[in-house]
C-alpha cells in the first residue's frame, strides 16, 4: 500500500533541506503504511477505521450490530463500555463480537427485546503502543406508535371560509413523513389555496364546494420500520349561504350555526405563524426551513424578502407554492431577519421571522498522526469551531490528560499538544474532543516513536510507457524515521533533477510535465535519512501519439445508394491499435450491409435506418483517439454535375532519412475535389536567416507523396507542399517540423566584384555580399586581395567582417589592379575566386582639345572639328568630349545683358559633332573639352562663327480697331525673332456670308516699316478673315489669323422689339445670325418720359468651313413637301371622319377635367376660362409677359428669348458684346411658368402660374 501523502510540490535548494523536513515533521502526518514489506517489524498504535454512526437507531425487528473496526501493530484488541461503565459481552449469551474485530452482535431475533439494550456505547482498541477509542454511539430502537383513538366529528363551512384541517402524528423515531390521501390512497391535490404545512397540517386559504368530501385522511410513514399509520377519516362540506337558509333557518338560529355569516372577500391573514413576529433556530450545514400559510378571498400570494441583506442566489429555493423558503448548507452569514409578505387584491400583510444560526463544533484542523524519531520533535494541534465556542479537552489513551500518566517529553498548551525530545516510550494515542451544547467531535491521533532507515515501497524495474507531450507520474513511494528526503537521476552518472524541468511531489513521485522523445531513459529514487539510504530504477518510454490523419466526413447520400466513411490512423510502430466504429455511440447493426476494412467502414443499399453519427475510435494501451461523421440518408434525386475545385492542402508532413545535405519528406495528399493532381510543389522556409519567406525548393509528379530534396548547409529548413490540378493550386499545406543542417565553408563567392576609386589615390573594391542562406554557416567573411595589373608585385590580402566595401588608399592615379574577393566562415575557405580588372580613382584631365574648326551647315545647324588629345593626359575613363556654345551678339539686336550658354557633349573618342537649333542671322562663340569619370578638363580657345538670314517668325500681334460700315483698322507688332532684316508684310483676306462661305481672297503688300493699316470700302455688316506675316530676304514667314465685322447699315435694317417686365434686368435675344454685328437700345418709359441706352454686340464667331446649308439643298426640300401633302391628306380624312361620323368633344372634356394647374384666369373675377388669342391667332408663348391690360400689342414680338426659360445670365462687354448663356428648352412646356431668382413683384404674381 502507497503512502497516504496529497502530491503537493517542493521548491528546494540545497541549503534548506534541514528546515524544510522539520517543518514536515511539526506539521504533517505520515502513516505508517500496511505494506507486507513493513508488516514483519514495523510496529504503530491503534488507528479507528470504522464505527457506527453516533445516534444509532435500530429496527428492532433485527439484530443489532454496532460496528468497531481498527488497524495496528501489533493487532489492538477491544473492549466495549455501556452508559459509562465496563460492559463484559462475556457474561451475556445474546452479545457476541466478531473475530479479528471489535464489532458486537447482539442476538435478538432468538429471544431478548431492543428496548434491553438502548443506551451509549463506546469502543476501545488497544495495543502496546496505546489506545484509540470510537465515538459515543447512542443506541435507541425506532418506534412507529398508532394514533390515539378520537372521535371526529364533520365539519361544515360556507363557500370562501378558511380552514385547518390538523393531523397530530404521534411521535416515533425517526420523526414520521406526513402526507395526505384519500380512501383510495390517491394524494389530495394541493395548490396555492390548498396545502400541507410542515406539521403536517392540511390548509385551506378559502374552501370551495368542490372541496367537499369525506375521507380526508392524514397517514405517518415510519421509514426505518417500513409501516404507515392512519388517522381517522375527516368529514367536510361547503355549502351557499343560501342553501343553508332553505334548509335550516327555520330550526337554528345563527348563533348556533358553526360560521353561519357569509363570507366576503377579505384581506389577507397568515394561518401560520401566528402574530407579526417569530423566531426560529438552526444549525450551521442543515437546510434553513421558513413557512408562511395565509388565507384570504381571493387566494394570497406569498412573497419573501431579506431584510438588510439578499437571498443566497444557488443555495435558495421554493417549496409548497413559495409557502416554503428553503436555504441549503445554512451558515451563520444567513442569520437575520426575513419577511414573508402575504397579497392579494384587497391588501396585504406581512411577518418576520428572526432567524440564528446556531454550530456544532466543526474542524479546523483536526490533529494528525506523527511518526517521529527519537530525539526529534512534534506537534498535535486540534482546532475546531462552533456557535457557542466548544470546549478543547485531550484524552491519552482514552484517559484524560489530566490523570494520565506524566511524560516529560509532552507539553499542553489548550488546543496544542508540542512534543520535544521524545523517546519511544512517548507512543500514545491522543484524542481531542471539542463539545458545545449541540454536539461533540472527537479525533484520534497517535505519536509513534520510530527509528527506520529508508525503504522503497515500490517495486523495482517498473518500466513507464508514456504518450509523447502528456506528463510523465514516475513512482517511488518510500518510508522511513525520520522522514527521508527524495532525489532523482536520470542515467547512470547523471545529476540530481532539479525543479526547472521536473516537478517533485512530497510523496516521492517524480513528474515530468510534458514528456519529449528525449525523456526516454533509466530513472533512479533515492532516498536518505541519517539511518541510512535505499534507490530504486525504473524506466521510461515515450511512444508518439495516436492520431486519426483522414477523418470520416460528412455525407449526404441517396436512399438505396453507397456510402464509404474513411478513418486512417497513425500510431506508435511499438504499439498495436485496434479500430472500432460505432453508430451513435453503439454497436454497428449485425447486418452483412456494413464491411470494415483497414481504414474504410463501407454501407452498402443505404435506407432511411442507416442515418446518424458514425464513430470511428482508436484504441492502443496507451492513448485513444476518436472521430465522428453524420449520415444522412435523403430521397433519390438527379445525379448533380460534380463539382470541380482545386485541391485541398496536403497534410501530415513527415521528415526522414535526414542527412547533412538531403532529407526525405512524405506528405499526405488532400482531397483532389474532383479534377486529378498533375503535380505537387514544396516550398522551404530559412527560419534562421529569412523568417517568413517562402522559396521554390522542388516540383514532382501528381502520383508522388514523397520527395528527396537536397539541401544546402547551415540552414534551419521547414517544408510546406500544395497541390496543383487542371482547375489551379491549392492553399499551401501546415509547415513541417523544422530541420537545422550543419555548417559547412562556403561554396561560392560573392558575384559582381568592382573595383573603381573614388579619389586619385585609393581603390574603392565592392561586391555583392552573400545571403544567409549562401553563407553556410556561423562567421562568415570575405578574404579581399588585389595587386597592380602591369607589374610584378605579390597579391595583398585582408580578411574583412561581413560588409560589402573595401577603400585601398595611397593607390597611383588611375592604376589598372586585379581584384579577388574570397568568402569565409568558421568551418573554412570558399573556393579560389577569379580575378577581375578595376581602376584606381581618376583625376580631372590635363589638356584641352586643338584645332578647333567651325563649318556652317545653314542658318540653323553648324558642324565642329577638334583633334584628339593624349590618352594618358586623360586620366580617366574617356566618356567624351563636351562643346560649350553660347549667342555672343545679333545683325538685330547688338546688346545682351545675359549670355545663356548650352552643351553638347559627344560620347567616346569622337572628333566631331553637329550643332543644331541655332539662331539664324546670329553670332555664335563654342569651345570643346575633353570629359572622364572624374569631371571636365581644360576648355579650348574660344572660336567664333555667323548663322546666315533666315525666315522671321510670325507677328507678335494682330488686332482689328475701330469697325465702320466700310472699313477696318488693322494694327501690329513686328516678329519677336525677324531672323534677318525685314522687307515687308502680306496681308491676305476674305469675306464669310451667313452661310460659312468663303469668298476670294485679296492679296496686299504692306512696307516693313509700318504697325498700323486701314481697309476702305468693304461691305457692310460683314465678317472678314485675315491672314499675316512678315518677309525677309529668305522666304515669308509664319502667318497669324484673325477676323472682324463692318458695323450694320441702321437705313436699311428695322428695328425689332421686345416688352420686357419692369422687375427684369436682364434679357435673351434668340433668332440672331451667327457672326453678325448688332446693335441694341434698352428704353424706359416713366413719368419724365422715354429713356434710352445703346450699345453694339456681335454674335459667335462663323465657322471658317465650307458647310452646306441643309435648307437649300433638293432632296431636303422634296421630303419637306411630302411631309406636307402627308399631313393634308390626313387632314381631309379627319375632317369627312368628323362629319359622317359624330362629334369629338374635345373642348366638352377639357371642361370636364380641366387642370386648374394650367388653365387661364377670366379677365373679370380671376377665375380659370378660355386660352385667350392674339391677333395672329397663336397662343401666348409660356413665360411671355403681358401688359397690364392684358392685351397684346400688335407690334409685340412673337420671338423673344423670354422663352429660353429663366437662369439667363447675360450682361455686355465694354466692346458692346452680349456675354450670356442660354438656359432651358426652347419647347413649350405645360409646366409651371418663369420662375425669377430674384423675389416676384405683384406684376409677376399675377401673370404666372403658380
Amino acid at each position: 500500500m502507497q503512502l497516504k501523502i496529497m502530491p503537493k510540490k517542493k521548491h528546494f535548494s540545497a541549503g534548506r533541506v534541514p528546515l524544510i523536513l522539520f517543518l514536515c515533521q511539526m506539521i504533517s502526518a505520515l502513516d505508517v503504511p500496511l505494506d507486507s514489506k513493513l508488516l514483519g517489524d514495523l510496529v504503530q498504535p491503534p488507528t479507528i477505521t470504522q464505527q457506527s454512526p453516533k445516534d444509532y437507531i435500530i429496527d428492532p425487528r433485527e439484530n443489532i450490530v454496532i460496528q468497531c473496526e481498527a488497524k495496528g501493530k501489533p493487532p489492538p484488541s477491544f473492549s466495549w463500555t455501556r452508559n459509562g461503565t465496563h460492559f463484559d459481552i462475556d457474561k451475556d449469551p445474546l452479545v457476541t463480537m466478531k473475530p479479528g474485530s471489535g464489532t458486537l452482535v447482539i442476538n435478538i431475533m432468538s429471544e431478548g427485546k431492543a428496548e434491553t439494550y438502548e443506551g451509549v456505547y463506546q469502543c476501545t482498541a488497544r495495543n502496546e503502543r496505546g489506545a484509540a477509542i470510537s465515538n459515543n454511539i447512542v443506541v435507541r430502537p425506532s418506534r412507529s406508535p398508532l394514533w390515539t383513538k378520537e372521535r371526529l366529528e364533520p365539519i361544515t363551512l360556507r363557500n370562501g371560509q378558511s380552514l385547518v384541517l390538523p393531523c397530530r402524528p404521534p411521535i416515533g423515531l425517526p420523526p414520521a413523513i406526513i402526507f395526505w390521501m384519500d380512501n383510495s390512497f390517491q394524494r389530495l391535490p394541493q395548490s396555492e389555496r390548498v396545502s400541507q404545512g410542515l406539521n403536517g397540517d392540511l390548509y385551506f386559504s378559502n374552501v370551495l364546494p368542490e372541496d367537499t368530501r369525506e375521507d380526508y385522511i392524514c397517514y405517518a410513514r415510519f421509514n426505518h420500520t417500513q409501516t404507515i399509520q392512519q388517522k381517522q377519516p375527516i368529514s367536510l362540506k361547503v355549502i351557499s349561504v343560501d342553501e343553508l337558509n332553505d334548509t335550516i333557518a327555520a330550526n337554528l338560529n345563527d348563533t348556533e350555526f358553526y360560521g353561519a355569516k357569509p363570507s366576503k372577500e377579505r384581506p389577507p391573514t397568515f394561518l401560520t405563524p401566528e402574530g407579526n413576529e417569530s423566531l426560529k433556530e438552526e444549525l450551521r450545514g442543515n437546510v434553513l426551513s421558513l413557512e408562511c400559510i395565509a388565507e384570504g378571498l381571493p387566494t394570497p400570494i406569498i412573497y419573501w424578502i431579506k431584510e438588510d441583506g439578499t437571498l443566497p442566489v444557488n443555495r435558495t429555493f421554493y417549496q409548497n407554492f413559495k409557502k416554503t423558503l428553503q436555504i441549503t448548507q445554512v451558515s451563520e452569514a444567513d442569520s437575520g431577519n426575513y419577511q414573508c409578505i402575504a397579497k392579494n387584491t384587497l391588501g396585504a400583510v406581512h411577518h418576520t421571522i428572526s432567524v440564528t444560526v446556531k454550530a456544532a463544533p466543526y474542524w479546523i484542523s483536526a490533529p494528525q498522526n506523527l511518526v517521529l524519531s527519537p530525539g526529534e520533535n512534534g506537534t498535535l494541534i486540534c482546532r475546531a469551531n462552533g456557535n457557542p465556542k466548544p470546549r478543547i479537552g485531550w484524552l491519552t489513551n482514552g484517559v484524560p490528560v489530566e490523570i494520565a500518566p506524566d511524560d516529560p517529553s509532552r507539553k499542553i498548551d489548550g488546543d496544542t499538544i508540542i512534543f520535544s525530545n521524545v523517546q519511544e516510550r512517548s507512543s500514545a494515542v491522543y484524542q481531542c474532543n471539542a463539545s458545545n451544547e449541540y454536539g461533540y467531535l472527537l479525533a484520534n491521533a497517535f505519536v509513534n516513536v520510530l527509528a527506520e532507515p529508508p525503504r522503497i515501497l515500490t517495486s523495482a524495474n517498473i518500466l513507464y510507457q508514456v504518450i509523447a507531450n502528456r506528463p510523465a507520474l514516475l513512482d517511488c513511494a518510500f518510508f522511513g524515521s525520520p522522514l527521508p528526503t527524495i532525489e532523482w537521476f536520470k542515467g547512470t552518472k547523471g545529476s540530481a533533477l532539479h525543479e526547472d524541468i521536473y516537478v517533485l511531489h512530497d510523496n516521492g513521485t517524480l513528474e515530468i510535465p510534458v514528456a519529449q522523445k528525449d525523456s526516454t531513459g533509466t530513472y533512479t529514487c533515492v532516498a536518505r535519512n541519517k539511518l541510512g539510504m535505499a534507490k530504486n530504477e525504473v524506466h521510461l518510454e515515450i511512444k508518439d501519439p495516436t492520431r486519426i490523419i483522414k477523418q470520416p466526413e460528412y455525407a449526404v447520400v441517396q436512399r438505396g445508394s453507397k456510402v464509404s466513411f474513411e478513418c486512417k490512423v497513425k500510431h506508435d510502430n511499438t504499439l498495436i491499435p485496434t479500430i472500432m466504429w460505432l453508430k451513435d455511440n453503439g454497436e454497428l447493426p449485425n447486418d452483412e450491409r456494413f464491411s470494415v476494412d483497414k481504414d474504410h467502414l463501407v454501407v452498402t443499399d443505404v435506407s432511411d435506418d442507416d442515418g446518424g453519427m458514425y464513430t470511428c475510435a482508436a484504441n492502443t494501451t496507451l492513448d485513444s483517439v476518436s472521430a465522428s461523421a453524420v449520415l444522412r440518408v435523403v430521397a433519390p434525386t438527379p445525379t448533380p454535375a460534380p463539382v470541380y475545385d482545386v485541391p485541398n492542402p496536403p497534410f501530415d508532413l513527415e521528415l526522414t532519412n535526414q542527412l547533412d545535405k538531403s532529407v526525405q519528406l512524405t506528405w499526405t495528399p488532400g482531397d483532389d475535389n474532383n479534377s486529378p493532381i498533375t503535380k505537387f510543389i514544396i516550398e522551404y522556409e530559412d527560419a534562421m536567416h529569412e523568417a517568413g519567406i517562402w522559396h521554390h525548393q522542388a516540383e514532382v509528379s501528381g502520383t508522388q507523396t514523397t520527395a528527396q530534396l537536397t539541401l544546402s548547409p547551415y540552414v534551419n529548413y521547414s517544408f510546406r507542399v500544395m497541390a496543383e490540378n487542371s482547375i489551379g493550386r491549392s492553399v499551401p499545406s501546415e509547415a513541417s517540423e523544422q530541420y537545422l543542417t550543419k555548417a559547412a565553408e562556403p561554396d561560392q563567392n560573392p558575384m559582381t566584384v568592382e573595383g573603381l576609386g573614388t579619389e586619385p589615390d585609393n581603390l574603392v573594391i565592392t561586391w555583392k555580399p552573400l545571403n544567409g542562406f549562401e553563407s553556410n554557416g556561423p562567421g562568415l567573411q570575405y578574404k579581399v586581395s588585389w595587386r597592380q595589373k602591369d607589374g610584378d608585385d605579390e597579391w595583398t590580402s585582408v580578411v574583412v567582417a561581413n560588409v560589402s566595401k573595401y577603400i585601398v588608399s595611397g593607390t597611383p592615379t588611375f592604376v589598372p589592379y586585379l581584384i579577388k574577393v574570397q568568402a569565409l566562415n568558421d568551418v573554412g575557405f570558399a573556393p579560389e575566386p577569379a580575378a577581375v580588372m578595376g581602376h584606381s580613382g581618376e583625376d580631372l584631365p590635363m589638356v584641352a582639345p586643338g584645332n578647333v574648326r567651325v563649318n556652317v551647315v545653314n542658318s540653323t545647324l553648324a558642324e565642329v572639328h577638334w583633334d584628339p588629345v593624349p590618352l594618358k593626359s586623360v586620366r580617366g575613363h574617356l566618356q567624351g568630349y563636351r562643346i560649350y556654345y553660347w549667342k555672343a551678339q545679333s545683325s538685330s539686336k547688338r546688346n545682351r545683358r545675359h549670355i545663356e550658354k548650352k552643351i553638347l557633349t559627344f560620347q567616346g573618342n569622337k572628333t566631331h559633332g553637329m550643332l543644331p537649333g541655332l539662331q539664324p542671322y546670329s553670332h555664335y562663340v563654342l569651345n570643346v573639352r575633353v570629359v572622364n569619370g572624374k569631371g571636365e578638363g581644360p576648355a579650348s580657345t574660344d572660336r567664333g562663327f555667323h548663322t546666315p538670314e533666315g525666315v522671321p517668325s510670325a507677328p507678335s500681334s494682330l488686332k482689328i480697331v475701330n469697325p465702320t460700315l466700310d472699313s477696318l483698322t488693322l494694327e501690329w507688332d513686328p516678329p519677336s525673332h525677324p531672323n534677318g532684316v525685314l522687307t515687308e508684310y502680306t496681308l491676305r483676306y476674305q469675306p464669310i456670308n451667313s452661310t460659312h462661305e468663303l469668298g476670294p481672297l485679296v492679296d496686299l503688300k504692306i512696307p516693313a516699316n509700318k504697325t498700323r493699316w486701314t481697309l476702305n470700302h468693304l461691305n457692310f455688316s460683314t465678317r472678314y478673315k485675315f491672314y499675316f506675316y512678315a518677309q525677309t530676304s529668305v522666304g515669308s514667314g509664319s502667318q497669324i489669323t484673325e477676323e472682324a465685322i463692318t458695323t450694320v447699315d441702321e437705313g436699311k435694317e428695322e428695328w425689332r422689339k421686345e416688352i420686357v417686365n419692369d422687375s427684369r434686368s436682364f434679357f435673351g435675344l434668340k433668332g440672331l445670325m451667327p457672326g453678325t454685328a448688332y446693335k441694341v437700345r434698352v428704353g424706359a418709359e416713366g413719368d419724365s418720359g422715354f429713356v434710352s441706352s445703346e450699345d453694339v454686340f456681335e454674335t459667335g464667331p462663323a465657322m471658317a468651313s465650307r458647310q452646306v446649308d441643309i435648307a437649300t439643298q433638293g432632296w431636303f426640300i422634296g421630303l419637306m413637301c411630302a411631309v406636307a401633302l402627308l399631313i393634308l391628306i390626313l387632314l381631309i380624312v379627319c375632317f369627312i371622319r368628323r362629319n359622317k361620323g359624330g362629334k369629338y368633344p374635345v373642348k366638352e372634356k377639357e371642361d370636364a377635367h380641366a387642370d386648374p394647374e394650367i388653365q387661364p384666369m377670366k379677365e373679370d373675377d380671376g377665375t380659370f376660362g378660355e386660352y385667350s388669342d392674339a391677333e395672329d391667332h397663336k397662343p401666348l408663348k409660356k413665360g411671355s409677359r403681358t401688359p397690364s391690360d392684358r392685351t397684346v400689342k400688335k407690334e409685340d414680338s412673337d420671338d423673344s428669348l423670354v422663352d429660353y426659360g429663366e437662369g439667363v445670365n447675360g450682361q455686355f462687354n465694354e466692346d458692346g458684346s452680349f456675354i450670356g448663356q442660354y438656359s432651358g428648352k426652347k419647347e413649350k412646356e405645360p409646366a409651371e411658368g418663369n420662375e425669377s431668382s430674384e423675389a416676384p413683384s405683384p406684376v409677376n404674381a399675377m401673370n404666372s402660374f403658380v
